[in-house]
């Protein structure tokens, strides 16, 4: 008898089961954004030692560095020597906003404000361990401005990238508040840097001008390890990170930036010089004219500012509100109202010789006028897209500092021409004002970019 196939042999093999599809590996968690306060605070405290580290050169110019590492047999001479490096700075500012802008618009905000304060703090320390002339001869003064160099080209990165931080981190209607911050740290730094020369000026005269006046030089790197602390646990801004997602980011900031932003540059330039020429002409000058003209001792005008110094950040953090209650704008055009309107009174004070009323003077100078610093952020903000503002916002404020390198000069030239009146310099603080008045005006009316 035939056998019959099974039915199991007629049934096709069974086909392998379908495999699972894998299962997604979960998202690796973004980096939590830092928080504003956080973000502000490293903001704040590394461009304070920035400024610290900037305005120490400028107090120990002609006290130390003119005797030191410019020495000659006419003090005169010696000292305005020291005033050439000192300047220095001013011409390499240009160039750190162009290096760094460059880096914060291509690379990140982040990366950039962390290498201007590693910069600045190791030029500092290097000028306190540095052999005077009379050690190294013609060497010193060299390294010296060479040294006096490197940390323009630091403080040109710092302010724009610093400032521009503070901004793209803030709630939207604190902006002002928060650029305004950034500020503090410039009075903050002058104290600091008055301070600290100050306190090291008690020890005897040979001991100071031994190995007194380094100490603070050596002591950035200290005051620099905590800022770099900070802005190295701070995120890169959410904005800048939504451009560099989108590939938004251009190739080249520099070029863009002057081939189609030429006039909101300009613009930014004249609406910052109050901020540059006109502080300078009030300080750096104003000492001059106080001890050489008036004949008073210069502990008369440099308390006067430190008190003035004092009435500038309370001015700064109430012209932050305002600028987020009423525009940063039209507070800017309002400041710039009030800077001309004091410009002349505020020699007058000066010319009375009484201590009072030059305290007055410098609280007239240092505060109201202060709004028109306290602002400076939040309005160039508005004249440049994301990527080229750091490099916007850079170069309008250090190519008004070149300007401003040169106003201490220019107000003696003005007061020469016066006759030693005081008309002279200020009627220069006028035409600054008014300058940046219209910088101002024009800016309110640009769409913000």
């Amino acid at each position: 008898m035939t056998r019959l196939p099974s039915r199991a042999a007629n049934t096709p093999p069974a086909a392998p089961p379908t495999p699972a599809p894998p299962t997604p590996a979960p998202p690796v968690p973004a980096a939590a954004p830092s928080s504003p306060g956080k973000v502000v605070a490293a903001a704040f405290i590394g461009t304070a030692l920035e400024w610290y580290d900037f305005f120490l050169f400028g107090t120990t110019a002609a006290i130390v560095f003119a005797p030191l590492f410019f020495p000659g047999s006419d003090p005169v001479a010696s000292t305005v020597s020291a005033f050439l490096s000192f300047s220095a700075a001013f011409i390499a500012r240009p160039v750190g906003a162009l290096i760094f802008g460059h880096v914060g618009d291509k690379y990140g905000r982040r990366g950039a404000l962390v290498a201007t304060v590693m910069i600045m703090g190791a030029a500092s320390t290097l000028m306190g361990l540095l052999p005077t002339y009379e050690t190294a001869g013609v060497v010193a003064p060299v390294l010296l401005t060479l040294l006096r160099a490197v940390q323009g080209v630091a403080t040109g990165g710092e302010w724009g990238g610093a400032t521009l931080m503070a901004i793209e981190y803030a709630p939207a209607k604190r902006r002002g508040l928060y650029a305004a911050l950034v500020q503090l740290g410039s009075p903050v730094g002058t104290l600091l840097s008055t301070g600290a020369i100050t306190l090291v000026a008690l020890l005897p005269k040979d001991d100071f001008m031994a190995w007194g006046w380094r100490l603070p030089f050596i002591a950035s790197i200290v005051l620099v390890a905590v800022a770099l602390w900070l802005r190295w646990n701070v995120e890169e801004t959410p904005e800048f990170q939504e451009l560099k997602a989108s590939d938004g980011t251009t190739k080249a900031p520099v070029v863009e930036l002057f081939r189609q932003y030429k006039a909101k540059l300009a613009i930014g330039v004249c609406t910052y010089l109050v901020g540059n020429a006109g502080f300078f002409i009030l300080t750096t000058f104003m000492i001059s004219y106080v001890t050489r003209v008036l004949g008073l001792p210069s502990t008369v005008i440099l308390t006067a500012m430190t008190i003035g110094a004092v009435a500038q950040m309370v001015m700064t953090v109430l012209a932050g509100r305002l600028a987020d209650r009423f525009g940063a704008a039209r507070v800017g055009i309002i400041g710039y109202s009030v800077f001309i309107a004091l410009a002349f009174p505020i020699f007058w004070l000066v010319d009375s010789r009484d201590p009072g009323l030059i305290i007055l003077a410098m609280v007239l100078a240092f505060g109201p006028c202060a709004i028109t610093y306290a602002i400076i952020g939040a309005l160039i903000d508005r004249l440049f897209p994301a990527q080229v503002k750091y490099t916007g916002m850079g170069l309008s404020a250090n190519l008004s500092a070149v300007v401003a390198g040169f106003m201490p000069a220019l107000a003696t030239v003005f007061l020469t021409f016066s006759g030693n009146a005081s008309w002279g310099p200020a009627s220069l603080l006028v035409v600054i004002g008014l300058i940046s008045l219209g910088g101002a005006i024009a800016t309110s009316k640009v769409r913000a970019a």
